[in-house]
């Protein structure tokens, strides 16, 4: 316990208490927002059918699409082209915040694809192969990011 010796003092300590309790509301305020901020990226369901583009891949794989779940708790991806019914499915499939990454195999060839979430209706990125790489660009139609 503090005794003070004049009301003026008593003040003074006061104000200093006030002013130290305004820095800490401040700061949790800001921590509050940034925090809500991180949340909102990382809300963004990858889960769905999504349409996919390759315009420079080889013919016959220039589209198509892929479909993102989830098996026993562990996402899962299944590659299909435009005019085929055959679906590949995706092996090492990692989800990280907005970024998407797997691999398939395709004519003897081991292809990793790595994709970011622009919003929930686009992703782009690259499918990786021994010849090169091809943009990739993949749309969600509005009504399945509701789901």
């Amino acid at each position: 316990m503090v005794i003070f010796a004049d009301s003026k003092t008593k003040l003074f300590k006061i104000q200093i208490s006030m002013k130290k309790l305004t820095v800490l509301v401040l700061f949790m305020i800001i921590g509050i927002a940034a925090i809500s901020a991180q949340d909102t990226n990382t809300k963004i369901n990858h889960e769905g059918t999504w349409k996919f583009e390759a315009p420079y891949a080889a013919e016959g794989y220039t589209s198509g699409t892929i479909v993102f779940a989830k098996s026993e708790q562990k996402p899962t991806a299944t590659i299909s082209f435009t005019g085929s019914d055959y679906k590949i499915p995706g092996a090492n499939v990692l989800v990280e915040n907005d970024v998407v990454t797997f691999s398939v195999s395709l004519e003897s060839q081991d292809i990793k694809v790595s994709l970011k979430m622009e919003n929930a209706t686009k992703m782009t990125g690259k499918a990786v192969y021994s010849e090169g790489e091809v943009p990739l660009t993949l749309t969600k139609s509005p009504d399945q990011t509701k789901k």
